[in-house]
């Protein structure tokens, strides 16, 4: 490819993204220029930053402190990367080769355009200025060789978002299956959940086991108490693992060349850069090759086992989608039926589900660990209310963007001819038994945890139930009023105007207040309990008993409003939920 037409397509590619901010609005247009503005200067003062630190910290340390410093930017940079691989899994790229297949122009200029672009992230713009200026400062404090840690560090960028490219074009070949694409994503994003949260998980044990562990107390004579000048200060002192596999695995040689420079000795840093350029290559070779193969039609074919033909047993039971829900309209109970199997079946759901699961474990763990009792019986009430309200929040966004997960589907709730009222009540139904599950383990790991009285627990449960029949009017009004499209195979929005935006940011605000009336029953109890008059666990069961039946009593009341509601806005919504967005 020559000049020219690399040109045309930066020229290109600079009027679509053009485009696109335009058609979201000047406001949007605006804010996005002044994030990329923000961006830059946060790149620059982190460069300053660098050289201060690298000067004035780093300028005098030893060699050993030179590695330690420089594993823990490799790793800050590393876990940032996967951040934000994580956000653009699905490979979005910045100029789509399938459409430049028919044009008599070479793809390595394409595929170099779409590399150069992925490196438009918040790590590499604010964390490489911070790298380079530190070698700076290095540098200005004295230490020439500094120098050479340059390409070091520049060798690993390479190295870490070349074979990123690359794991993002396999990912994409694997992708080409819908069902297997959505799978894919929420195992991956799970995964890096999971490894984020590793450290948090065995920092608190440790920490805890410390803490619990008996101290053990030796007599030692006056003399050997007295420390000698030599031993004031001891030395931290590393094994031969620790050097070794700064000297094996290529993300820790930026350490081991800073660590040598800092001795005087300049061929570990040369043969790092070297290493870390070729393995970038050798990546980068690979992901371009993996692209064209893509964009080609060869997509990986995943060998399965044939199943033996088995006869068909005729099936006696009911099936799930035919069964009745008790005191519910047989239209409604079909469709919490099939909204749930839905549920259950969708992957970005799963995702959603999985991560508050895992949280949910981590909040468990944290509890039990430290073995919080010093609160007091009546206290303890308020306890029970964090297990709510995390069951609620990482449910409030499916239930406040209710449609947007239908997508095509919305176009047969359109042409149901059925009470638009049964619509809402049977998307309210099927959200009900997965937060109630989820509250409901989380509250037996809150009173194992505490010792909570089984009466406690018990109106805790009416709580949950109620908040959520609270929770599903907010969200049935917001779900009608502020839909939104939801990319698939993900939870992230497709681009939005900006007066939907706010109205989503304003409909977020109003969770808190959604949970303010499941503190009334608990501080009523403690109130009642404070005076003398009655304890506190029957006043919070009797008027959370009361809660649960004002709640039901209102949503019963606002079924037919808003049912109405969407009635007359159901095309708007048709219209947003199904859009295909560029």
């Amino acid at each position: 490819m020559d000049w020219n037409q690399l040109r045309t397509i930066i020229w290109l590619r600079w009027r679509l993204t053009r485009n696109q901010w335009m058609r979201g609005g000047q406001l949007s247009a605006v804010l996005t220029m002044i994030i990329s503005i923000v961006m830059l200067i946060l790149g620059a003062f982190c460069g300053i930053a660098g050289v201060l630190i690298g000067f004035f910290i780093l300028g005098e340390k030893s060699p050993i402190r030179l590695l330690l410093a420089w594993d823990a930017f490799t790793a800050a940079f590393l876990f940032a990367w996967m951040i934000g691989l994580v956000s653009e899994i699905q490979r979005s790229e910045t100029v789509d080769i399938g459409r430049m297949l028919h044009l008599p122009i070479s793809l390595k200029g394409i595929f170099l355009v779409n590399y150069i672009a992925s490196h438009l992230t918040l790590s590499v713009v604010l964390l490489l200025p911070l790298m380079l200026g530190i070698i700076l400062g290095l540098i200005l404090s004295g230490q020439w060789l500094m120098v050479l840690m340059y390409p070091l560090v520049l060798g690993l960028v390479f190295m870490v978002t070349a074979w990123a490219y690359c794991l993002r074009g396999w990912l994409s070949a694997l992708m080409v299956n819908k069902r297997r694409r959505r799978a894919i994503i929420a195992g991956v994003t799970f995964g890096f959940i999971v490894i984020g949260q590793l450290p948090n998980i065995i920092g608190h044990i440790a920490r805890d086991h410390k803490r619990n562990k008996p101290e053990t107390t030796k007599s030692v004579p006056v003399e050997e108490q007295t420390p000698s000048p030599t031993e004031s200060r001891p030395k931290k002192t590393f094994s031969n693992t620790f050097y070794v596999a700064h000297k094996v695995v290529p993300f820790l040689w930026v350490g081991n060349g800073a660590m040598y420079l800092g001795k005087g000795n300049a061929l570990p840093a040369l043969l790092g850069a070297a290493g870390v350029f070729c393995i970038g290559g050798l990546g980068l070779s690979r992901a371009y090759r993996s692209t064209l193969r893509f964009y080609q039609g060869h997509t990986i074919k995943i060998k399965t086992k044939k199943k033996p033909k088995s006869e068909k047993i005729p099936v006696t039971g009911k099936n799930f989608l035919e069964r009745r829900l008790p005191a519910t309209p047989d239209e409604a109970g079909a469709l919490a039926l099939a909204f749930f199997r839905c549920l259950m079946r969708a992957p970005e759901i799963k995702m959603a589900l999985a991560t508050n699961f895992f949280f949910m474990l981590l909040f468990g763990i944290t509890f039990l660990v430290r073995k919080v009792s010093g609160l007091s019986d009546d206290l303890k009430m308020f306890a029970v209310a964090a297990p709510i309200m995390f069951a609620l929040l990482g449910m409030s966004h499916l239930i406040f963007n209710q449609f947007g997960f239908d997508r095509g589907g919305f176009r047969q709730l359109v042409l149901l001819p059925m009470p638009r009222r049964h619509i809402l009540l049977g998307k309210n139904l099927a959200f009900l038994p997965i937060v109630m599950v989820l509250g409901f383990i989380l509250l037996l790991i809150i009173k194992f945890a505490l010792g909570i009285s089984f009466i406690v627990i018990i109106s805790a449960c009416l709580q949950l139930v109620a908040t959520f029949v609270l929770l599903s009017i907010a969200g049935n009004l917001i779900s009608i009023l502020v839909p939104y499209h939801i990319a698939p195979g993900s939870l992230k929005r497709t681009k939005t105007s900006t007066m939907t935006a706010v109205m989503i940011f304003i409909s977020r605000l109003l969770f808190p207040m959604v949970m303010v009336p499941m503190l009334i029953p608990p501080a009523m109890g403690l109130l009642m309990s404070r005076l003398g008059w009655l304890p506190a666990g029957p006043v919070n069961l009797v008027l959370s008993i009361a809660l649960l039946a004002l709640f039901v009593f209102l949503y019963k009341l606002s079924l037919s409003g808003l049912g109405e509601l969407l009635l007359k806005r159901e095309k708007n919504i048709l219209e947003v939920v199904t859009k295909e967005v560029e």
